[in-house]
This record gives structure tokens, sequence and C-alpha cells, in this order.
């Protein structure tokens, strides 16, 4: 094997080789497809360019894809997070539209924090059903989805509300730094969430809570207060996100934010690495993840699928993306069959007793000694017949009234002393 072939067998062990390659395939796609999609280019001050807007519209998703990571790693997870996205935006858009100077900056960062403390409540309020009254994540979750979306259309009465803020607009739809601002504040998060949870105890936490919830809190970890931190910080990631969506769009949608959301979250998750049995996590592969989703939504544009069929060919790529990517199905499909190992060489009739060779050598291949031990009888009397007695009981007197094995008279001891 040549050292190409080894280094590219050891690349594709590694958990991000193939949903990078999937990236890189989808890339590769939209560039037959689109002229200059690879271009990015400077106008104004800002970047940009088919590749700037991937990352721009898929921030949102990233963001709640990685507060999802951490609630999947504690064998959880977590159905709300599109509602929690639509009532955050719906709560800071109808603070906004109620400001006599909706450009006030200090108006604006006031219902910034509003939204966000709400969702911050909602992901701790799941957190305390699953972690202090015992309702399956599923469950608890479920619930605030439904009750989510409903709690966002009273926030705005049923309607779309409609701002003109700029400082709020900056969130979603901004620049800094040539730079959209949502993409710098997806960075400063994931490498905030990296920090915490590689470079401190909390990771290594989730992931014991994640394996065993009652052997970590047997060996001293609160598992309880683990879990309620998890799912208020994916609470408050998903607050963020409904933030970037409606001021993407400086409207609030109660109905349609955020909507499924969770699905390509989940999605994004799964592909990236992290197993929905909890444990292990990878934010750096949930990142790859929403970014392939993000990337896969622009291609469908891009190469013109038609819009009744968006949804299948969405789901056929994801399929195949997930296949390629379990080891069971690789070692199934892309690897050919081990052969049977050849049958063992015929032995040599040197080596066989009686054959002209050396004799007294057994045929199952045992040493010299062990026939030779073999070949010696028995001494008389070296053998003793077997014992029925257990450990403990009495030895049996036989029958003409002699001591038996273990039995010791008097008389005996005496003729032993005697006879030294």
């Amino acid at each position: 094997m040549t050292h190409a072939s080894t280094a590219l067998s050891a690349a594709a062990r590694h958990r991000l080789f193939w949903p990078s390659l999937a990236l890189a395939c989808l890339l590769a796609l939209n560039v037959a497809f689109t002229d200059g999609f690879l271009s990015i280019e400077m106008k104004d001050g800002h970047l940009y360019g088919s590749l700037v807007d991937i990352a721009r519209f898929g921030a949102p998703l990233i963001l709640v894809s990685i507060g999802m990571t951490l609630v999947i790693a504690t064998r959880g997870i977590d159905l709300s997070v599109g509602s929690v996205v639509a009532i955050a935006g719906a709560l800071a858009c109808l603070r906004i539209s109620e400001l006599p100077d909706q450009n006030s900056v200090g108006g604006v960062l006031s219902a910034v924090a509003l939204g966000l403390g709400l969702a911050l409540l909602l992901g701790a309020w799941n957190g305390v059903l699953v972690a202090v009254v015992g309702i399956q994540p599923i469950i608890a979750t479920l619930i605030l989805m439904v009750a989510g979306r409903g709690l966002a259309q009273l926030i705005t009465d049923g309607q779309i509300i409609t701002i003109n803020s700029a400082p709020y607009k900056l969130i979603g739809g901004g620049y800094w730094l040539t730079l959209p601002f949502g993409v710098l504040v997806v960075a400063a998060l994931v490498a905030l969430t990296a920090l915490l949870a590689r470079r401190l105890a909390l990771g290594m936490f989730i992931e014991a809570v994640g394996g065993n919830a009652e052997a970590s809190r047997l060996s001293g970890i609160r598992s309880r207060g683990v879990l309620i931190v998890v799912y208020a910080f994916c609470g408050l990631c998903a607050g963020v996100a409904g933030l970037m969506i409606s001021s993407n769009v400086s409207s609030a949608d109660g109905n349609n934010a955020g909507l499924w959301i969770e699905l390509d979250a989940i999605l994004a998750v799964v592909i990236g690495g992290t197993a929905l049995s909890g444990g292990r996590f990878s934010l750096s592969g949930t990142v790859l993840g929403a970014l392939i989703i993000q990337t896969l939504t622009t291609t469908i544009y891009s190469i013109g699928v038609p819009p009744e069929t968006t949804l299948l060919f969405k789901a056929l790529v994801v399929t195949i993306v997930c296949l390629v990517q379990s080891p069971a199905f690789r070692r199934r499909v892309f690897r050919r069959r081990a052969r049977p190992a050849p049958p063992p060489a015929p032995v040599n009739g040197d080596d066989l007793p009686g054959a002209g060779g050396r004799t007294g050598v057994p045929a199952d291949g045992g040493s010299d000694a062990e026939a030779a031990r073999a070949a010696v009888p028995a001494a008389e009397g070296e053998d003793e017949p077997p014992r029925d007695e257990r450990p403990g009981e009495p030895a049996e007197v036989r029958a003409d009234g002699a001591a038996g094995p273990d039995e010791t008279t008097d008389e005996t001891r005496g003729r032993a002393v005697s006879g030294r």
C-alpha cells in the first residue's frame, strides 16, 4: 500500500471527512450551473458573493444547531426552538414598534434584551420539565413547540408587525468590518461555546450526563443543573436566531418565523457526526452540517429544481449524505467482502510418529516433555481414588474399621513416632 493510499484511508476515518466531501460536491455542482459562483467582490466596503450569502443566510441555522448539539449530547432533544425563534422576534419587534423613535439605540437594546431574556426563560423551563419533573425531552419540548406558536400569535395579535429601525436591521442584515454582522455574531458565539465546552470541564460534564446520567450523578456531577443550563443555552441560541430572522426582513411573523427550523437543526447535528444517543459531540461538525443544508437550499434554487419537488430533492440528497457517512454502509457497499483464509498447509510425513521421523511427539503439537510425561506410567499408589467428600466434612470409615484417607487414629500416630 502506497503512502498516498494510506493517508487517504486515514483521512476517510475522520468524522469530518465525509461531510466535507459532501459540501465540496455541492459547491462543485453550483459552480457547474452558476457562472461566477465562487467569486467574491467588494462593493461600498462590503463583501458580496454567493459564498457570503450562504454564510449570512445560514447563520440562524448554525446558531440553533449549536444549541441543539449540546441538548442532543445530553441524550435529549428540543423541538421548541422554532417557536422560541418566533417568540423572540415577535417580542423584540413589538417593543420596537411601540418606541417613539425606532432608531433609538437604547430602545433597540432594551427590545433585544427583552426578547433574549424570554428565550432564556423558555429554555430553562424546558430544562426544569426534563431534569426536575422527569418528563421525556421530546414530550416536554413538544409542549412548548405547540404552545409557543400560540404565544407568538398572541404577541403579534395574529398580524405581521413591521418596523423601520436601522440599529435593529444591523443584527441580521447589516455589515461590520466588511462582513455580515450576523456571521460575526455566529463566529463569536461558536468560539465562546467551544471555549466553554472544550477548555473547561463543562464539556465533560455534558458528555458524562449524556452517557449515563445516573452514574454521573453518583460520581458527584449535578446532572440536573447541567441539563437546565444546556436547555437554557439552547433557548438563548434560538432567541438570537429569531432576532436575526426578524431583523433581516424588518418584520415579525408569529406563524411562519422559524417554521421547521428544529428539523433542519437536528439534521445538521446528525450530519456533523453527533449521535442521537448522547455522549460525545462535535461543534465543528455541526457547523459543517448546517452549511451543507444551507448550500443545498442554494443549490436547489440555482439549478432550477421545480418547486413541487424541492422537498423531495432535499430529502434525497440528505439521505445520500447520511448513508455515505455511515461506516456500516460503506463497509457493505464500497469494500469487497473479505476472502476466506486459505487452508493450512499439510503436515509433512517426517513429523508424524512412526513415519520415519521422531517418535513420541503428540499429534496436536505438544512438546517432548509432555510426551515423555504421558509415556511414563504412574507409580503404584501415586494416584489416589477421587474423594466424594466436600471440604470440611468428616471422612468416611471403611467397613473393616480402618481410618479413611483423612482420619488419623492415636495408634497410627504412635507407630509413626516410634518409627522415627
